[in-house]
C-alpha cells in the first residue's frame, strides 16, 4: 500500500463510526424598539436640547483653550440603582454652581461596562441586576434616568462601548469617552467621527499612547461606514469627522502616567504627529493603582501642573459615588456603593473638588 494511500485511509474514518449531529443553533433573537422609537417613546424636550447643545460647546471651549477652567468628568463608576443616583446627582449639581468659576463639572452616567472576561455589563444590559438580561428595561430605564439628570441641569457623560447603542443615548450626551480597549477599533473610530459632541479616547491599557493618537486622527476624518439608521435598518452612513477629541491620560501596565514627565511626553507625541495638545488625566484605574481613595492626590498632582503654566492639561475625570469603595453581586446591596470598579466617597469628592477650584482661584 502507497503512503498516499495509507494516509488518505488514516484520515477518512470508517463509514460506520460516521456519526450524525443535530444542528445545535448558537444563537437565537429578540427584537428590540430602534433608536428612533424610543427617542420618540422618552423624547428629549426643546429646552433640554437647548441645554445639551450649550453644554457641548461649553466643553469645547475648555478643550480648545477658550475657557479656562478644569474640565471634571465625575461620578458613578457606572448607574445601577436610580434612587442613589439622583442623590448623588442633586449633591453635584449643588457643587457645581459653586465651583462653576474654576470648574466645569461633567456627571459620569456610565450605563455600559467593559468586563475583561464576564461579569455585570451595566444597566442597559442587566437593570435587574439578576443576569435575565432585559434589555427591554435596560433601554427604557437608562435613557429615562438620563433624561432625569439632564433636566437637573447637569452635561452628562458615557463611554461609547457598543456601537449600535450610541443612538439610543448621544442625543444626551455632553461628552463620551472610548475606552482603552476600544481605541483601537475602527468601528469605533468610524462612529465618532459622526458625532456632534466631545470625545476622549484613552491611551491603551500598556500606556501606550500611539492607539490613541491614531484613534484622533481617524476620528478626524470624514468616512463612509456600514451601520444602521434611525429605525435600526442596516444603512452606508457618511460621516464629516470629529474635530473635538482629545486624549485621555489613565496609565497602563508599567504604571501611571500623570506625572509631568508623562504628561510632557504625550505633549510631545502630539504635536509631533500635528494633534491639538488638549489632555485630561484620569485619576482612576492604573494612575491610582486601581486604589479610589488615592485619586485625590492624583488630582493634586495634576492642578500642581496646571499653576506651573501646563495648560495642555484641560481635564481630570473621578469615580466617584455616595460611599468608598465597590460590592459585589450576590449580597444585599449597601446604598450608594458602587458594584463596579471602586469609587471615592461624597465627602471625598466634595473636599478635594472644592480644593481644587480654591487653588485654581489663586492664579
Amino acid at each position: 500500500m502507497s503512503s498516499a494511500v495509507s494516509a488518505a485511509t488514516l484520515a477518512t474514518p470508517p463509514t460506520a463510526e460516521l456519526r450524525s449531529f443535530p444542528s445545535q443553533p448558537r444563537r437565537h433573537t429578540s427584537p428590540l424598539p430602534s433608536a428612533l422609537e424610543l427617542r420618540e417613546r422618552l423624547p428629549l424636550a426643546p429646552v433640554l436640547a437647548q441645554q445639551i447643545q450649550q453644554q457641548r460647546q461649553a466643553i469645547r471651549a475648555v478643550l480648545d483653550g477658550r475657557d479656562p477652567r478644569l474640565l471634571v468628568v465625575v461620578g458613578p463608576c457606572s448607574l445601577h440603582d436610580e434612587k442613589a443616583v439622583l442623590d448623588y446627582a442633586e449633591r453635584l449639581a449643588g457643587l457645581a454652581k459653586e465651583v462653576a468659576p474654576q470648574l466645569l463639572l461633567v456627571m459620569r452616567a456610565y450605563v455600559e461596562k467593559p468586563r475583561t472576561t464576564v461579569g455585570w455589563k451595566g444597566l442597559v444590559y442587566d437593570p435587574h441586576l439578576d443576569g435575565s438580561g432585559d434589555m427591554h428595561a435596560g433601554l427604557e430605564r437608562s435613557r429615562g434616568l438620563m433624561l432625569r439628570l439632564a433636566e437637573m441641569g447637569l452635561p452628562l457623560a458615557n463611554e461609547l462601548l457598543q456601537p449600535l447603542l450610541a443612538g439610543y443615548f448621544d442625543d444626551l450626551l455632553g461628552w463620551a469617552a472610548i475606552g482603552a480597549r476600544t481605541s483601537e477599533s475602527q468601528v469605533h473610530r468610524e462612529l465618532v467621527s459622526g458625532l456632534d459632541l466631545p470625545v476622549g479616547f484613552k491611551n491603551g491599557t500598556d500606556g501606550s499612547l500611539g492607539i490613541a493618537c491614531d484613534a484622533m486622527r481617524s476620528a478626524g476624518h470624514a468616512h463612509q461606514h456600514f451601520g444602521v439608521d434611525g429605525q435600526g435598518r442596516p444603512a452606508i452612513v457618511h460621516t464629516q469627522g470629529n474635530p473635538d477629541t482629545h486624549l485621555v491620560l489613565r496609565g497602563g501596565h508599567r504604571g501611571p502616567n500623570y506625572d509631568a514627565a508623562s504628561v510632557a511626553s504625550a505633549r510631545a507625541d502630539l504635536h509631533r504627529q500635528g494633534i491639538a495638545a488638549r489632555i485630561m488625566v484620569d485619576c482612576s484605574h492604573a494612575n491610582s493603582g486601581k486604589d479610589p481613595l488615592r485619586q485625590p492626590e492624583v488630582l493634586r498632582a495634576v492642578i500642581d501642573q496646571r499653576l506651573a503654566g501646563d495648560d495642555s492639561l484641560c481635564g481630570v475625570m473621578l469615580e466617584s459615588h455616595l460611599f468608598d469603595g465597590s460590592q459585589s453581586l450576590g449580597c444585599e446591596l449597601r446604598y450608594g456603593v458602587s458594584i463596579t470598579d471602586g469609587c471615592l466617597g461624597w465627602d471625598g469628592t466634595e473636599r478635594v473638588l472644592r480644593e481644587a477650584a480654591q487653588r485654581l482661584g489663586r492664579r
